[in-house]
C-alpha cells in the first residue's frame, strides 16, 4: 500500500510538511503523491469524523433498504446511479439479502427523511418498497470507539 495513503488511513490527521517529515519527503513531493491519488480514483476525500451525539443534535441519519424491480429500469447500477445523485443520500451499496440496496441518509429531522421516501425514493421508476431504519446511538463510528461523554445513557442520542 502507497506509504502516504497507509499514513492518512491509520494515523490522525497531518498536513503535507507533516506528513513529508515523517517519510523523509518534501511537501512538495506529499501533495504532487496525494494529487495522483485523486487522480487515479483511489483518494475520493479526507474529512474529520465527528462524534455522532455531537450530530445527533443537529442531523438525523437513516438506513434505507430499497427492493428493486430491475426490469425495464437500466438495472441496479442504474437506479443506484440515480439514488445517489440526491443531496440527502451519504452512500448507497448494492446488497445482498432481502433487499438490493442499503441507503444511508441524513436529513434535518425525521419528517425530512420520511418526507425523502415518500416524495423522492418512492416514486423512481422499479423501486418495489423500502424499509427505514433510524439511527438512535452510536458505539462506534468509522473505526472509533464513541464515548458517552455529554450524552445521557439512559436516552438514544436522538432524544432531547
Amino acid at each position: 500500500m502507497n506509504n502516504v495513503l497507509k499514513l492518512l488511513l491509520e494515523g490522525e490527521p497531518l498536513d503535507t510538511a507533516q506528513i513529508g517529515k515523517i517519510l523523509n519527503l518534501g511537501a512538495e513531493a506529499v501533495d504532487r503523491e496525494l494529487a495522483s491519488l485523486r487522480t487515479q480514483g483511489i483518494l475520493l476525500g479526507m474529512r474529520a469524523v465527528l462524534n455522532p451525539s455531537y450530530e445527533a443534535e443537529r442531523r438525523v441519519r437513516a438506513v434505507i433498504e430499497i427492493k428493486i424491480r430491475t426490469e425495464g429500469t437500466g438495472g441496479f447500477d442504474g437506479i443506484a446511479e440515480r439514488i445517489s445523485q440526491f443531496e440527502q443520500v451519504e452512500s448507497c451499496f448494492l446488497m445482498s439479502g432481502g433487499y438490493d440496496l442499503l441507503v444511508v441518509v441524513t436529513a434535518d429531522n425525521l419528517y425530512k427523511v420520511a418526507g425523502f421516501v415518500h416524495e423522492r425514493l418512492a416514486r423512481i421508476e422499479g423501486v418495489q418498497g423500502t424499509s427505514t431504519h433510524f439511527f438512535l446511538r452510536a458505539y462506534k463510528k468509522d473505526g472509533f470507539v464513541v464515548t458517552d461523554e455529554g450524552t445521557r445513557r439512559d436516552q438514544p442520542s436522538v432524544s432531547p
